[in-house]
C-alpha cells in the first residue's frame, strides 16, 4: 500500500471544507433567511428563499440543528465565498498526486444531482465512485478496484418523507448531460422506477434500505425527496449509510459528495461479497474491503473496530456474513484485521472471541 504524504491528505481535507461552504453558498443565497421548524421533537433548520425575478418564494430543507458543523455555517450565513479558479488548480494537484478522479460521465452526472438537491437532502453516494473519494481521507492511495459503469445513490425512507423537500426531477437532470437517459420501468414497481440508463448501457440507480423481509426485495419505495425516482430496497444498507461523512469527488472543480464512513464501507463490502455469485464483482468488494481494513489499521482501529461489533452485534445472519467474509480476505489482510481487532475490542469493552474473533 503507498501512503499519501501528510502535505497532500492537508490540501484534500481544505478543499473538502471550501467545497462544503461553496455548496452551502450555491444553495442558499443571500437574498434568503434561515428559521428552524421541530419535526416530531426534533428541530432542522430550512430555509426560505425568494427569486427577485419571478417574485416565487421557496422553502428548502438544510439539515438539523443539532449537526454542529451545519448550524455553523448558518451561523455564518453570507460570510463564506469560494473562488472556482482556486479549486481547479487544487483539484489538479490532488489528480498528479495519484488520487483517483471520476471518468467524464461519471462526474457530470453526481455533480449534477448534488447541484439539484440530492446531498443537501441528505443522500449518500455509495459504490466504487464512493470508494474512489476514499483515498484523501484514509491517507493511502487505491490503484485498482476504482473502475465502474455505473452510478449508486442512496437515502433512507424516514428521510426521505420527513424532510418535506425534494430535489429537482431526478430524470431532468440526466438528460442535461445526456438526452438519451430513460428511466427502466420496473415489473413490480407499481409504474415507479429506481433505474436510469443511458444508449450505451449507463446506469444510475437509487436505493434504499430493506428493514422489511427479504419477500419485498423487489418492489419498490416511494421516495418524495428524490425528484420523482423511487428507490430498490437491499438488505444491510442501512448499516452503511449510518453516520456518513464528507468528501470530494475530483471532477472539474471539485464536487462535495456525502459518503459512507470507510470503516461502515470496509464492513459492509465483507458481508456484501458473501452474497454476489458474479466472481469479478466478489473480488472488486474483497479487494475494496481490504483496501480499507489496511488504510484504517493504524490510525483509526477504534473506529474500524466499533463498525464490526456494531455488525456483529445485529444477530445471527449477520454474524454469519461477517465469518465467511473475513475467510475470503488473503492471509495478510485477515492477519490485519485480527490484530487491529484483538487490540482495539477491550477498549470498546468488548472481547474478541464473541464478537468472531476466537
Amino acid at each position: 500500500m503507498h501512503s499519501i504524504d501528510q502535505a497532500t491528505q492537508t490540501i484534500f481535507a481544505d478543499l473538502n471544507q471550501r467545497l462544503m461552504d461553496a455548496a452551502f453558498d450555491v444553495d442558499f443565497p443571500e437574498n434568503g433567511s434561515f428559521t428552524k421548524s421541530t419535526v416530531k421533537g426534533r428541530a432542522y433548520w430550512y430555509y426560505e428563499g425568494y427569486d427577485p425575478v419571478s417574485g416565487k418564494k421557496s422553502r428548502k430543507y438544510v439539515g438539523p440543528v443539532a449537526d454542529a458543523s451545519i448550524t455553523s455555517r448558518v451561523e455564518s450565513f453570507g460570510q463564506t465565498k469560494t473562488a472556482l479558479k482556486a479549486r481547479l488548480e487544487t483539484v489538479r494537484m490532488l489528480r498528479a498526486a495519484g488520487l483517483p478522479e471520476p471518468d467524464g460521465m461519471t462526474g457530470a452526472i453526481v455533480d449534477r444531482l448534488a447541484r439539484a438537491g440530492f446531498f443537501r437532502l441528505r443522500g449518500v453516494l455509495v459504490g466504487t465512485i464512493a470508494f474512489q473519494t476514499y483515498p484523501g481521507l484514509v491517507g493511502a492511495r487505491a490503484d485498482r478496484f476504482l473502475q465502474t459503469g455505473d452510478v449508486d445513490l442512496a437515502q433512507d425512507h424516514g428521510i426521505s418523507v420527513a424532510i418535506e423537500d425534494t430535489m429537482e426531477p431526478a430524470l431532468d437532470q440526466m438528460t442535461e448531460i445526456d438526452p438519451t437517459f430513460r428511466p427502466v420501468p420496473s415489473m413490480q414497481g407499481g409504474g415507479r422506477t429506481s433505474v436510469f440508463v443511458n444508449a450505451k448501457g449507463y446506469r444510475v440507480e437509487f436505493l434504499v434500505p430493506n428493514r422489511g423481509s427479504d419477500d419485498y426485495q423487489g418492489d419498490l419505495t416511494r421516495m418524495p425527496a428524490l425528484g420523482g425516482a423511487a428507490a430498490q430496497p437491499l438488505r444491510f444498507l442501512d448499516f452503511l449509510i449510518r453516520s456518513p461523512v464528507r468528501s470530494v469527488l475530483l471532477y472539474g472543480g471539485g464536487v462535495s459528495v456525502t459518503v459512507p464512513a470507510p470503516e461502515r464501507y470496509a464492513v459492509h463490502k465483507l458481508i456484501v461479497a458473501t452474497r454476489r455469485k458474479d466472481r469479478e464483482k466478489i473480488a472488486k468488494d474483497i479487494g475494496q474491503s481490504a483496501f480499507l481494513i489496511e488504510a484504517l489499521a493504524t490510525f483509526h482501529a477504534l473506529e474500524l473496530t466499533d463498525a464490526w461489533i456494531e455488525a456483529w452485534q445485529r444477530g445471527p445472519k449477520w454474524q454469519e456474513a461477517l465469518t465467511r467474509g473475513k475467510t475470503m480476505l488473503a492471509p495478510e489482510n485477515a492477519a490485519i484485521l485480527r490484530d487491529v481487532v484483538a487490540k482495539a475490542a477491550p477498549h470498546l469493552d468488548a472481547s474478541p472471541a464473541a464478537i468472531g474473533f476466537a
